[in-house]
């Protein structure tokens, strides 16, 4: 966001500041400075006001690069280790850490609340219905990672779970073939977790294009963000409850969709029959469910989008473009991911007094 100032001050220029804040400091101490007159005490009190109201939001702004260097210097490469060992395990370490990071950064903001379970009077993030679903590897990915973290002596409480959250999706996504790329840490835990601050703000499977633009702008992202990130879904999974209206029920005149491919969806009545197992997941990706790549937009193409809002980004003219561009370009729809990722883990960063280092992720301390 763009402030433009007009100060009322004589001999000052107009000033423009944007993405510097340091600047736009200066210029304030110096309109303070040369008003030197009778009216010194309303100037400074007046001038600090304005300086402060109008510097942008200083969470995103701490987090860097090689944060933990003087504290924890080996962390990346500990949280690194767990998380390998984890997805040797389980390929569903992937998707459940992926979209535990998604869930955690859209509600209340990137703090590892979705992870601290209910307890006495308190239901938390993670009980709410929409998160119901969160595969259980994903916490447990987190916790090895914190585990591993806290075992060396001089890192012992010094790294957050916000962190290890987002380290572990970056590991998480190369080790299934998608792009390494460097995080930014310096996220503090979140002091809270209510299963009412979940509501209205988790995309849902049956939104449109309108709809996703919405809620991804809520938390400062694009379209382009958005699309991209909807690209996780390439090694993604779905109880087929999510999607079953789609082939049994969609509309009086069309029992199954018309933008689904018909083979894939009788495909997926065959996986999905009525009345079908509520724990029997579905991949997303159809062709190469375990590995992070662009297929996901080819089989957009296809008519074999899983959601709604999947398919949707290509039905929608104002997707398709996108869409089809990243079905051909692997390397643009990296880049085009690693930029969403970092801004997501911007989203809602906790500092100072409204946040601290958990002890164990799943507890307040």
């Amino acid at each position: 966001m763009v402030f433009i100032f007009s100060l009322t001050f004589p001999n000052l220029p107009l000033y423009k500041t944007s993405s510097h804040p340091l600047l736009f400091f200066v210029y304030c101490i110096y309109s303070i400075s040369d008003q030197m007159g009778q009216f010194i005490n309303l100037a400074v009190v007046l001038s600090l006001s304005l300086c402060f109201s109008v510097l942008p939001d200083t969470a995103s702004a701490q987090l860097r690069r090689n944060y933990y260097a003087n504290t924890c210097p080996n962390v990346e490469n500990i949280v690194r280790g767990a998380v390998a060992k984890k997805f040797s395990q389980t390929f569903v370490t992937a998707p459940a850490t992926i979209r535990l990071f998604f869930h955690d950064c859209f509600v209340q903001g990137c703090d590892a609340s979705v992870i601290i379970a209910s307890s006495g009077g308190n239901t938390a993030e993670k009980d709410h219905p929409d998160n119901l679903s969160l595969a259980g590897d994903g916490f447990d990915t987190v916790i090895k990672a914190k585990e591993a973290v806290d075992a060396v002596p001089s890192c012992r409480n010094k790294v957050s779970c916000a962190d290890i959250l987002a380290m572990a999706t970056r590991d998480v996504i190369a080790l299934s073939g998608g792009p390494s790329y460097a995080v930014e840490l310096g996220r503090l835990d979140g002091l809270s977790s209510k299963a009412a601050s979940v509501n209205g703000k988790l995309p849902q499977a049956f939104f449109n294009l309108n709809q996703l633009n919405s809620l991804f702008a809520a938390n400062g992202l694009n379209q382009a963000d958005m699309i991209a990130l909807s690209g996780a879904h390439t090694v993604g999974f779905s109880h087929c409850g999510k999607f079953a209206n789609r082939i049994y029920n969609f509309s009086s005149q069309n029992p199954v969709d018309p933008t689904l491919n018909q083979a894939y969806a009788s495909q997926l009545q065959q996986m999905c029959p009525r009345n079908v197992d509520p724990r029997i997941a579905i991949n997303m990706d159809p062709n190469t469910p375990r590995t992070f790549d662009n297929v996901y937009y080819q089989n957009l193409q296809q008519g074999k989008g899983l959601f709604t809002s999947d398919q949707v980004l290509f039905t929608d003219s104002r997707s398709k473009p996108t869409v089809n561009a990243w079905a051909t370009n692997t390397q643009a729809f990296q880049q085009a991911f690693v930029t969403a990722i970092t801004k997501l883990g911007r989203v809602g960063v906790k500092t100072g007094k409204n946040g601290n280092i958990r002890r164990n992720c799943a507890a307040f301390n």
